[in-house]
C-alpha cells in the first residue's frame, strides 16, 4: 500500500511539473500575422487578427509580416507599425517575387521568416488571402491547422463553427509544431485606440530566400469594382439581393438603396450563379462572412449556407414574398411582401446621402 501511495504522489508531482511547463510557456508566445495591405493601407481585418491575437496570452508578442513592393508597400508598413499598441514590430518583405499574393512564395517566405525566429502561432484573417495561403504553409510545417476561428480560450484552445455554423466546436490544438490558426474577424471587433504607439519596422534579408524552381501558378489578372462603396466585409451596413431580382438591370435597385444608405452591396449565390453580380460579391459560408450593424435581405430565402455568413449581424431585416421563408426565422425584422414595391417606395422615402 506505501508503494501505491508513493507512485501517486510521484504522478501528482510530476502533472504539476508539467502544468508548470506548460504555464511557462503560454507566457513566452510569440505570433505572426500575415498582413493584407491595398494601395498603401492596412486591410481591417488584419487589425482584427492582432485583436485575436491577443486572446492568445497576457504577455504574447505580435508581429507583422507584409509583402510585396514598390512604395505602396512601405506606405503599408508604417501604417501597420501604429495600427494598434499590441503590434510589436513589423516585418516588410520588398521584392518583385511577392507582388501578387500568390500561395507559393508567400508559404515559403513564411516558412523561411519561422526558421530565423520560431513563432509559436502563425495567423492570418478567414479571407481569400488568408485561405489561399496559410493551409500551404501548414503542409510546409507539417501542422494540421485550425480554420474559421471564432473564440480563443486559451494558447492552444479554440471555437470554431462547423456544420454551416449550426454547431461549435472546442478545438485543443496538441501538435509540436507551431499553431497555424484563420481567424473569422467578424468575432473580434476593434475598438477605438486611444494609446498611440509605434512598432519598430525591419527589413527582411532576403538574399538567402529559394523558391520553388518550377511554380505551379501564375498571377492572371485581379478585378475590382470602381466604387466608393465600403468594403462588404467591414461595412456597417450591408444590402443583399437575391435571385428573386430575375436580372442585371433589376439588381441595380439593391445598388441604389445601399448608396442611400451607405452600406456595401452583396448577394447571394444563387444571384451570383445567375450572373447578376460578380463573385466577390457573395454572403455565405462560400462567399464572405459579414457582421454589420445593419443587414438588409431582399428576395433572400435564407439558405442554411447564406445565414451561416449572416448570423453574427446586429440587426436583419428581411423582405420576402413567402411568409415560409428560412430567413424569417433569423430576422429581427421582416415584412412579407413584393421587394419590387417595397425598394422603390424606401427609395423615394429616404433621404439623400449627404
Amino acid at each position: 500500500m506505501m508503494r501505491a501511495i508513493l507512485t501517486k504522489k510521484k504522478l501528482v508531482l510530476s502533472n504539476a511539473h508539467r502544468f508548470i511547463s506548460i504555464t511557462n510557456l503560454s507566457r513566452c508566445i510569440s505570433t505572426l500575422i500575415l498582413a493584407e495591405h491595398e494601395s498603401g493601407s492596412i486591410k481591417p481585418q488584419t487589425v482584427s487578427t492582432v485583436v485575436a491575437a491577443n486572446h492568445l496570452g497576457e504577455s504574447s508578442s505580435v508581429s507583422l509580416l507584409l509583402a510585396g513592393s514598390g512604395s505602396s508597400l512601405q506606405e503599408a508598413a508604417s501604417q501597420a507599425a501604429s495600427c494598434h499598441p499590441s503590434v510589436s514590430e513589423v516585418l516588410v518583405a520588398d521584392s518583385d517575387r511577392f507582388e501578387y499574393p500568390l500561395a507559393e512564395p508567400w508559404a515559403k517566405l513564411v516558412d523561411f521568416v519561422r526558421q530565423q525566429r520560431d513563432y509559436s502561432h502563425i495567423l492570418a484573417s478567414s479571407s481569400s488571402f488568408g485561405k489561399n495561403i496559410l493551409p500551404r504553409v501548414a503542409a510546409l510545417l507539417d501542422v494540421s491547422p485550425v480554420t474559421d476561428v471564432v473564440k480563443i480560450l486559451g494558447s492552444n484552445e479554440f471555437i470554431r463553427p462547423i456544420y454551416a455554423g449550426n454547431a461549435l466546436c472546442r478545438v485543443r490544438y496538441t501538435g509540436a509544431g507551431p499553431c497555424v490558426l484563420t481567424i473569422r474577424t467578424t468575432s473580434f471587433p476593434v475598438t477605438p485606440i486611444t494609446e498611440s504607439k509605434k512598432a519598430t519596422i525591419s527589413q527582411i534579408d532576403l538574399s538567402k530566400f529559394k523558391e520553388d524552381a518550377v511554380s505551379r501558378s501564375r498571377y492572371v489578372g485581379q478585378s475590382t469594382q470602381d466604387t466608393e462603396r465600403p468594403d462588404l466585409g467591414s461595412a456597417r451596413v450591408v444590402i443583399t439581393g437575391g435571385r428573386a431580382l430575375k436580372s442585371v438591370e433589376n439588381f441595380k435597385m439593391i445598388e441604389k438603396l445601399a448608396e442611400k444608405l451607405g452600406g456595401a452591396v452583396g448577394a447571394t449565390r444563387a444571384a451570383v450563379d445567375a450572373g447578376y453580380v460578380p463573385n466577390d460579391l457573395q454572403v455565405g459560408q462560400t462567399g464572405k462572412i459579414v457582421a454589420p450593424e445593419l443587414y438588409m435581405a431582399f428576395g433572400v430565402s435564407g439558405a442554411i449556407q447564406h445565414l451561416a455568413g449572416i448570423k453574427d449581424s446586429k440587426v436583419i431585416v428581411a423582405v420576402n414574398k413567402d411568409a415560409d421563408a428560412p430567413i424569417f426565422q433569423v430576422a429581427d425584422y421582416g415584412l412579407v411582401g413584393d421587394l419590387f414595391e417595397v425598394i422603390p417606395e424606401l427609395l423615394e422615402k429616404l433621404p439623400e446621402k449627404k
